[in-house]
């Protein structure tokens, strides 16, 4: 749980993404475009409907005229290129009217219960238009224009679990199809790619009439959907130990079932070797510019080499994962030891796919305090739990760099410096490690048998800090065990973890504060899922 390995997780096939698509294609889901009134000028809406065995989601998606100067990236920007939601059923005349009068404005506007989540998009205007234009005349777009940029649009936002008025989890929680997390936002980013490839496809023949032609299926099923990720999610790792700790504990628990396993089957040899070096070609399309990224590649690439010999040579051993892994942690870097663990679960759908339910939580379960408990036994937990945060010298200025706040115009999390910036009575609490050791200095004065209870009557201000020690005893991963507060602190660590559990790709770090990725880049789009298709769609570059 220290931020450099976090940031160095990779998707796997407990990934979001990939639990979605599974279970669609062995469900049978039927995908239907119910509706596509867009003018020739790319102004308009549409419906895309995904049935499956008991009911139905519809993704109704807004296009607009964006002017150029109006398209950013920043989540305070106040007009994109297209505003969705995800319906839950079917949404009628008037559903669309009203939904047509509060997406479009996003926050400014007012989901209701019927929407699960809320969501916009911009165009990356360079391939947008070279794909236009070359589908206007006749022609497909450049492939490595396309392994370049990997997406037509990029969200800048996805929203749901209850924001701007959408439904809350509670609503679909009991749902088969939504007990995994985040179902209802990867789908409806897995609906929202499809509706985009109709959007330029519809501007090309706007364009180009009877010339324009399609884009051809392999070109198309390359393009995601981008996203640009900031601050805004950084705190949800702090802010959601239970919902964590069980996203690692599934993870750790499937590694734990394969590298128990005596022996590999040659079929399940096979698939390994095959997604590795799937892998290590698809590396040559991951693109950054960021120093930190561009190092981890190089080491990535090292490993790949590496690993690539060593799996030709050592599988059919005795527990062969087991030596794997093992081996993997004294010779590759983090990031090649994090895409290990990812590529040896891929042969075993059966022993590890029935846990991805498992990674949702009920939150609320940790939440009292027991205050029964002593102070005897709270401090024994910060020690068990915290050992790093007690020998952290907290006095020193870059123990305490920064500090986390919430921005007055869009009530956002930013972060900030300390001693540079009049943020400190702002603070939230953030700093988990730093307010773990300052409580244990607090106990030291208090007798040992002492009620938590009675402590907190007199110091009110660490109730917050008590109840995630008591967590922590329940949930041992759901703690980051790192400073969220120090100078060095790469918050683009605390991106990429949650980014890797939804099943993102190609990692691309802007800056040590926001980070973009791709979605989906290599599924079938609805109409084409089966089960044939459902899974490895994942490592596309390497089969084109």
């Amino acid at each position: 749980m220290r931020l450099s390995r976090l940031g160095s997780l990779h998707q796997c096939r407990l990934s979001f993404m990939r639990q979605l698509t599974r279970r669609m294609a062995l469900e049978g889901w039927h995908f239907t475009r119910t509706a596509f009134e867009v003018d020739a000028s790319g102004v308009g809406h549409a419906v895309y409907t995904a049935t499956g065995p008991d009911r139905s989601y519809s993704l109704v998606a807004f296009a607009h005229d964006l002017p150029d100067h109006l398209r950013s990236d920043r989540v305070i920007a106040e007009a994109w290129d297209a505003t969705f939601t995800l319906f839950d059923g079917v949404p009628g005349t008037e559903d669309i009217a009203r939904l047509s009068r509060n997406v479009p404005v996003q926050e400014a506007g007012r989901i209701s219960e019927s929407e699960l989540s809320l969501s916009r998009a911009n165009r990356s205007v360079r391939l947008w238009t070279h794909v236009v234009d070359r589908l206007a005349a006749g022609q497909q777009p450049d492939a490595g224009m396309i392994a370049e940029v990997g997406y037509l649009m990029r969200t800048t936002a996805v929203y749901g679990s209850g924001k701007f008025g959408a439904a809350d989890r509670e609503v679909i929680a009991g749902r088969a199809e939504m007990a995994a997390p985040f179902q209802a936002e990867m789908l409806s980013v897995y609906l929202t790619r499809w509706f985009v490839r109709d959007m330029v496809e519809h501007m090309a023949r706007m364009k180009g009439g009877a010339r324009a032609v399609r884009l051809e299926p392999g070109l198309a099923r390359r393009l995601g959907i981008g996203n640009s990720t900031g601050l805004g999610m950084a705190p949800f790792l702090v802010n959601h130990p239970m919902l964590v700790n069980n996203w690692i504990l599934v993870r750790e628990t499937a590694l734990a079932r394969v590298r128990a396993l005596p022996r590999a089957a040659p079929e399940e040899i096979a698939l390994f070797r095959d997604l590795l070096a799937r892998s290590a070609r698809a590396l040559d399309h991951w693109r950054t510019e960021h120093p930190v990224q561009l190092a981890k590649l190089a080491a990535l690439k090292a490993d790949l080499a590496t690993l690539l010999a060593r799996a030709g040579t050592d599988l059919g051993r005795d527990h062969p994962w087991d030596r794997l892994i093992t081996w993997a942690e004294g010779a590759l870097s983090p990031e090649g030891q994090e895409l290990l663990v990812s590529l040896v679960l891929e042969p075993y759908g059966p022993l590890v796919d029935g846990l991805g339910p498992c990674m949702a939580a009920v939150e609320e379960a940790g939440f009292r305090i027991d205050g029964a408990m002593t102070l005897a036994q709270l401090a024994a937990l910060i020690e068990a739990h915290y050992p790093w945060a007690l020998t952290t010298d907290w006095s020193a200025p870059a123990a305490t760099a920064r500090a986390w706040y919430v921005s007055e115009e869009k009530l956002e999390p930013r972060l900030g410096e300390r001693a540079e910036e009049p943020i400190e009575p702002y603070e939230q609490p953030l700093g988990p490690g730093r307010d773990a050791a300052r409580l244990h200095a607090a106990l030291a004065g208090w007798p040992g048998d002492t009620t938590l209870a009675t402590f907190l009557l007199h110091h009110p201000e660490y109730r917050h800090t008590a109840r995630r020690v008591q967590i922590a005893a329940k949930a041992p991963y759901g703690e980051l065990r790192d400073n969220t507060l120090a100078a060095e602190m790469l918050p683009i660590d605390m991106l990429r973890a949650k980014l890797s559990f939804f099943g993102a790709t190609s990692f691309d770090p802007r800056s040590d504060r926001w980070i973009r990725i791709t979605m989906f880049a290599g599924a079938p789009y609805p109409p084409e899922l089966d089960s044939a298709n459902a899974d490895f769609w994942v490592y596309p570059e390497a089969t084109a």
